[in-house]
C-alpha cells in the first residue's frame, strides 16, 4: 500500500477537526475525499503532506511512520486550491522551481520541464506569465510543478474548484488520462459529489470530522453505510416508518416487518429510479400525482404527491415518460422495485443516539 492512516486524531484546541480515521491508499490508486465544507477532508490531506501533525494516531507513507518526518522529506507533491503559482516567473520557471531547489542539473531541468509541458499540453507556453494563461492552463502548470521531481504521492487540494463549469469538466476528463498515463498515487478533496463519482477509484466520505464510508463509486452510490452518505451521494427518498403487526408503514405506504415489535421505527431509503411509474393506474399498488417534472438531459426527475400529501421523488428517462404519456398533474400507479434501511451515522449523532445495529426489514434489496 501506499498511503495508511491508523486511528488518526487532528484537534485545534478542543475540538476534532479528524476524528479517530483509519484508511489506506493503494499504490497507482486515485481517491477522493469527499464531504462537505468543515468534514475534516482538507485537514487530512495536510496531514499526509506534512503541514499538520496528528494530534495521536500514526500515518504511514509506504509502510514508513511520518508522523515525525518534515514535509520536505516526504516526497510529496502538493497542489494548492488557488494553485499558487510565481507570478513573477514564467511557465518553464515555475515548473523548474522545486527541480532548481533540488539542484538538479540545468539540462536535467530543461529535459524534465520539456517532458512534462508535453504532457500537460503545455509546450509553447513556456515564456508566458500565469496571468497570460487561462484558468485551465494555470491548473495544469500548478500539477505539472507538482509532478516534476517525480514525487511518491500527488495531493490535490480542491483542483478545480476555481475554474468554470466547462473548464472543471475537460480537468476531470484530462486528470483521469493523467492518472492513466503516470500512474501516481493521487489523492484530492473535492466537496463536489458527481467529480469524485466521475474520477476516482474509490472515495472516502467524511462528516463532522468522522469518517463515514469508504468504497467505490458504486458501492457508494448503491450500498451506501448510513442516512447521511444515502442523502450526500445523489437523491433519494427517505421515510421514517413505524411497525405495526408485522408490517412497517408511512401513510399509504407499506414494506413488510416480520419479527420487528409494534411501535418499532424504522427508516428506508430508495433512489428515485426504484420507483417504477405506469400509467395505468391500476398496474401497481399505490397511485400519485405528478406535480412537477424536472428535465435532466436524458433523464426527466418527477415530483409524485401521494393522497396523503407524502412527496416522493423517481427518476425515467425521456423516451419512457413519452411512452407513457406523462405530463404534469397526470394521475400514476407506482410501486418501489429496491430499498434499504438506513443506519445512522456516527457523525451526525450524539453518542448515546447512535444505533450500533440498526433493525432489518425483510425485504431490503441493494439500490
Amino acid at each position: 500500500m501506499s498511503i495508511e492512516l491508523r486511528n488518526v486524531t487532528k484537534r485545534f484546541g478542543g475540538v476534532a477537526a479528524v476524528n479517530n480515521v483509519s484508511f489506506t491508499v493503494q499504490e497507482g490508486e486515485l481517491m477522493a475525499l469527499l464531504g462537505p465544507s468543515g468534514g475534516g477532508k482538507t485537514t487530512v490531506l495536510r496531514m499526509i503532506a506534512g503541514l499538520e501533525v496528528p494530534s495521536s494516531g500514526d500515518l504511514f507513507i509506504r509502510r514508513q511512520r511520518v508522523n515525525d518526518i518534515p514535509v520536505q522529506r516526504r516526497n510529496i507533491g502538493f497542489v494548492f486550491q488557488n494553485y499558487a503559482l510565481f507570478k513573477n516567473m514564467t511557465v518553464f520557471g515555475n515548473v523548474a522551481f522545486g527541480l532548481k531547489i533540488q539542484r538538479w542539473r540545468r539540462q536535467d531541468i530543461a529535459a524534465r520541464v520539456a517532458e512534462l509541458l508535453e504532457v500537460f499540453e503545455l509546450t509553447g507556453l513556456e515564456r508566458r506569465y500565469p496571468h497570460q494563461l487561462s484558468g485551465g492552463q494555470r491548473q495544469r502548470v500548478a500539477i505539472a510543478r507538482a509532478l516534476a521531481s517525480k514525487p511518491s504521492v500527488l495531493l490535490l487540494d480542491e483542483p478545480f474548484g476555481a475554474v468554470d463549469a466547462k473548464i472543471r469538466q475537460e480537468l476531470r476528463e484530462w486528470l483521469v488520462r493523467l492518472h492513466h498515463e503516470l500512474n501516481v498515487t493521487t489523492i484530492f478533496v473535492t466537496h463536489d459529489q458527481e467529480e469524485a463519482m466521475e474520477v476516482a477509484n474509490r472515495i472516502v466520505i467524511f462528516s463532522r470530522g468522522n469518517l463515514e464510508q469508504v468504497g467505490t463509486p458504486r458501492e457508494v452510490y448503491e450500498q451506501p453505510a448510513n442516512e447521511f452518505v444515502a442523502r450526500f451521494i445523489g437523491v433519494m427518498n427517505v421515510l421514517d416508518l413505524e411497525v405495526r403487526s408485522g408490517v412497517a408503514r408511512l401513510h399509504e405506504l407499506e414494506f413488510p416487518a416480520p419479527g420487528l415489535a409494534d411501535g418499532q421505527r424504522v427508516r428506508i431509503g430508495f433512489r428515485p429510479y426504484a420507483v417504477q411509474l405506469a400509467s395505468d393506474v391500476a398496474q401497481f399498488r399505490y397511485r400519485a400525482v405528478i406535480r412537477h417534472t424536472f428535465f435532466l438531459g436524458i433523464m426527466l426527475r418527477l415530483e409524485l404527491e401521494l393522497a396523503s400529501g407524502l412527496i416522493l421523488r423517481a427518476r425515467i428517462t425521456k423516451e419512457e415518460y413519452a411512452r407513457l404519456g406523462l405530463a404534469d398533474d397526470r394521475e400514476v400507479s407506482f410501486q418501489i422495485s429496491q430499498y434499504r434501511v438506513l443506519g445512522n451515522e456516527a457523525a451526525a449523532l450524539a453518542p448515546e443516539q447512535a444505533v450500533a445495529d440498526p433493525p432489518r426489514l425483510a425485504v431490503t434489496d441493494n439500490l
